[in-house]
Formats: structure tokens, sequence, C-alpha cells
């Protein structure tokens, strides 16, 4: 257990300092990865209804906004008020219209049933203790021809896959080096 809340693994909620911290470093690390780049690798389009799961410090919403143009939607949705505040922010900084926050309390958020086309949840499944709700939730919100795209974070991709496998409510469809392609059961 002590090692799991070190490496970040099943706390749901990380603390708000930390949140600062990661702020800081994905300001750098994205300015050198541009984040547009790697959302290229999902398929998304214009029209779609994407959905951030775990949206974090914001930094893929303005490329996703821009992917979806504006006959589509974006929702950034994060447990952490925090995370919200810096998505509120890079909206107006931006003029996003089509990106709509969703704070959450991690196994059910405001998003309708089967409203998203693709659905993406980068470096935060580690952090999720109650993996079956979690997953159950994207699975809820995604389209029955949708996608969800999964990092496997700071855990063993072994792991991840068993995870959503046991679930029963994804298959996984692809495979990539950073994540893993799953579609709705």
């Amino acid at each position: 257990m002590a090692k799991n809340r070190l490496y970040g693994n099943e706390i749901d909620r990380m603390p708000d300092f930390t949140f600062r911290m990661m702020k800081i470093f994905f300001v750098i690390y994205y300015f050198f990865k541009p984040a547009g780049k790697y959302l290229q690798k999902f398929g998304i389009k214009p029209g779609y209804t994407v959905v951030d799961y775990g949206t974090g410090t914001g930094a893929f919403i303005k490329d996703a906004s821009i992917m979806v143009g504006s006959s589509g939607t974006v929702y950034a949705v994060d447990i952490h008020e925090i995370a919200i505040e810096s998505v509120q922010s890079i909206i107006s900084k931006y003029d996003l219209p089509n990106v709509i926050p969703v704070l959450t309390d991690g196994n059910k958020s405001a998003v309708d049933d089967e409203a998203a086309d693709l659905v993406f949840a980068l470096d935060m499944f580690h952090m999720v203790s109650d993996t079956d709700s979690f997953l159950k939730e994207l699975n809820r919100i995604t389209k029955k021809n949708g996608t969800l795209i999964i990092e496997d974070g700071h855990q063993p991709r072994a792991l991840s896959k068993e995870k959503i496998l046991r679930s029963g409510y994804w298959t996984i469809a692809g495979e990539e080096k950073r994540f893993l392609r799953c579609v709705p059961v």
C-alpha cells in the first residue's frame, strides 16, 4: 500500500500541491513535445464529441478543440477542482466555445449517456482505486461504436489489460506503445 501511495497508484485525487507541481512540469514538457501530435494518433475527426477524462492540466483540450472544430465538442472531465480552474483558464485564453469543463466525483460525470465518439484517459489510470466503476462510467458515456484510448500510467501494461478485460465493459481492439485502443462490449 505504501508503494501505491508513493507512485500515486489508487489514490483517486492527488493533493493540491502535487497537482500544482505537475502543472509546472507539463507546461515545460508540452513546450518541447506538443500535445497535438500525440492526439493525431487517436483518430479524432471534425464533428466528434470527445471526452478528455482526467484532463488534469488541460494540456490536450486546445488541440482537441481545434481537431473537432466548431461542430464538435470537447468535455474536459476531472475530479480535481484545480484542474477545472486550469481548463476554464485555457478556454478563456484561447476562446474555446466548444470545450465544456466537468467536475466529477470520479465514478459519475455529468456527461450524457453515449455522448462521446472518443474518450481518452491519459496518464491517470493507475490512480483509479475502483477501476470497474471507472470503466463502467467511461462505457456509459461512449457511443456503442465509439472508442476509448487509455494509457497505462504508472503501472505495467499487463495490469492495465487485466483491469480493462476484467471489467467486462471493454474489448481491447489495438495496442500502441503508449496506449490501448478499446471498444465497448
